[in-house]
């Protein structure tokens, strides 16, 4: 991930050689949503630059409204960008225009919910052919092939379930058809929009280690997006913390929540699980999150914020290194050293 920027790319490890191109990349994305009729706009997503390394899964961390699903919804296009840019293996692609089923066949989403991401009157077989023969791939729909795809999922003997209906399957087994779904198309990048959040906390795992086999195994691209950071440590290679619309701190994921620079991100930590943690979690910040249409000037995490200073309140802070491959937009960190304040950030791999 290459934060900021979002065309930048990884570089590989010998000397001289060629920077990989990331599998997908958005440059200062914007979305907004108009909000009544005096012309007030929700700033869902507010100039976000992202870069996903071929082959690895990137997590996007936040609470609930911060704009991570919107921003997963503009990635897969089901959303218009207000502006910026998407890239696709390095190819611009147009914001409303161009070969929408082409770019769905290479970039696929899993929905949160796999209870209405299912049709209820049509059975696992119906779900798993029907984007086989929209997309026109190969040529009869066979049930053996239909069964190669439940197999990737770990949905065996896959006999038993091509019949099945969503009523009669569980939440669990729902998550892995709507996986298998997407995975028939042969997708590049698959977008995983808080897949585990509606299920038992006794099978999440399961699903996070499907989608870290993806990973091996496939060589998938992925995109995590949760409001549980500790399970994007365990998934993720990096992670990008949200909030307010905007990416706030980036990362290595062991960086990220070993030695978190940014107080949003040191807060979401205070208040995730720890059974080595000696104490309960404390957690300072003060106030509520920021309304999306009247977001707070500066910093959008000031007002919350218990290290707030003066120039929090009135300058944005640039995303800025703070530590190898870890960038974090916080002028506490910046005035310590990492970058004077207005200076201009150096576009840095993360």
């Amino acid at each position: 991930m290459t934060v900021p920027g979002g065309n930048g790319s990884r570089t590989a490890g010998r000397p001289g050689a060629e920077p990989e191109v990331p599998a997908l990349a958005a440059s200062h994305l914007t979305k907004h949503f108009a909000a009544g009729r005096r012309g007030a706009v929700v700033r869902a997503v507010d100039d976000v630059s992202l870069a996903l390394p071929a082959g690895g899964i990137t997590a996007i961390v936040g609470e609930s409204g911060c704009g991570k699903s919107t921003l997963a919804r503009l990635f897969a296009r089901l959303l218009t960008p207000t502006s910026g840019e998407l890239r696709l293996a390095g190819q611009p692609i147009p914001a409303r225009r161009g070969d929408r089923r082409g770019y769905a066949r290479r970039v696929q989403m899993v929905l949160q919910d796999p209870f209405a991401s299912l049709n209820p009157v049509h059975d696992v077989r119906y779900h798993l052919a029907r984007p086989l023969r929209v997309h026109r791939l190969g040529g009869p729909v066979t049930d053996e092939i239909l069964a190669g795809l439940l197999e990737r999922v770990a949905l065996t003997p896959a006999e038993q379930f091509l019949g099945k209906y969503p009523h009669e399957l569980s939440g669990g087994q729902r998550q892995r058809v709507a996986i298998a779904r997407a995975l028939a198309v042969r997708p590049a990048v698959l977008l995983a929009d808080e897949p585990v959040s509606m299920l038992d906390v006794s099978i999440r795992l399961g699903v996070l280690n499907l989608l870290a086999d993806l990973r091996a195994r496939e060589g998938m691209t992925i995109l995590y997006i949760t409001h549980d950071i500790a399970s994007a440590r365990y998934l993720a290679d990096e992670i990008a913390v949200m909030y307010a619309g905007r990416i706030i701190e980036s990362g290595p994921a062991s960086a990220i929540t070993d030695r978190p620079a940014h107080p949003y991100t040191q807060l979401l930590l205070s208040a995730a699980p720890d059974p080595e943690r000696p104490e309960p979690a404390r957690l300072t910040s003060r106030g509520t999150v920021p309304s999306l249409t009247a977001p707070p000037p500066g910093c959008r995490f000031h007002p919350r914020c218990p290290h707030a200073m003066p120039v929090c309140a009135t300058a944005v802070p640039p995303l800025a290194v703070v530590a190898p491959g870890q960038v974090s937009a916080c002028w506490l960190g910046q005035q310590a050293g990492a970058l004077a304040p207005g200076a201009e950030p150096e576009e840095q791999e993360t």
